[in-house]
């Protein structure tokens, strides 16, 4: 799914279960010692996916350990973005001489829970959801505009090594299947960002993959 939203030369693998084969590697184990059996699940299958993305791209496996904010440490020389939500697991990554910064999300396409679009949306961004809803009713755009936001997060911080919120980032949303994302910390290493987004099997998924050389 998320794989018809990135360009070539990134490598897609997803699940849309946790498969028995799924397995961690050592060094991932103590990071989920303790989690619950939905958080080992979701933690195990992502890998196991991104392992599997890695071999795509003529790469060995290797393990893949939450680093700074939870970020995953990937091998030299590679970027790359893991998703999980419910019924479906997904892992994206790419060479660094090729993808500068890449961030995957995906969610439930369903409604926000009450108070969440308040929390995550800019004044200005409430407005074009309601024109969008009216357009478009079949697409949850509040869910959609959060799903971006995810995005734009995991492609701003491993290169920015800083946090970004919610209010940091005004976002606009186009029907035909992308967005961009205006960057409001001015000296940050990128001022925006573009995206695509899609929807299929009750999920909304959303990819932002910034070329090398653009960077």
């Amino acid at each position: 799914m998320i794989e018809r939203i990135l360009p070539p030369g990134v490598a897609v693998a997803a699940a849309y279960d946790d498969p028995a084969e799924a397995v961690l590697h050592p060094e991932e184990r103590p990071a989920v010692a303790r989690a619950v059996d939905k958080r080992r699940r979701e933690f195990t299958t992502v890998r196991w996916c991104a392992r599997r993305a890695l071999a795509d791209l003529g790469l060995p496996p290797a393990p893949i350990v939450p680093g700074d904010k939870g970020a995953p440490r990937w091998p030299g020389g590679v970027v790359g973005s893991m998703t999980h939500c419910d019924g479906y697991r997904a892992a994206a990554v790419a060479r660094a001489g090729d993808v500068k910064a890449l961030g995957v999300d995906a969610e439930p396409h369903g409604p926000l829970p009450d108070g969440v679009l308040d929390a995550i949306a800019r004044e200005e961004e409430l407005p074009r959801l309601d024109g969008l809803r009216r357009a478009s009713p079949d697409v949850h755009w509040d869910r959609l505009l959060f799903c971006a936001k995810e995005a734009v997060y995991k492609a701003w911080f491993p290169v920015a090594r800083r946090w970004l919120g919610f209010e940091d980032a005004s976002l606009v949303l186009d029907p035909g299947g992308t967005f961009t994302a205006e960057l409001l910390i001015t000296d940050g290493p990128f001022t925006g960002f573009e995206g695509r987004w899609t929807t299929g099997r009750g999920i909304i998924a959303t990819a932002i993959a910034v070329p090398a050389e653009r960077a």
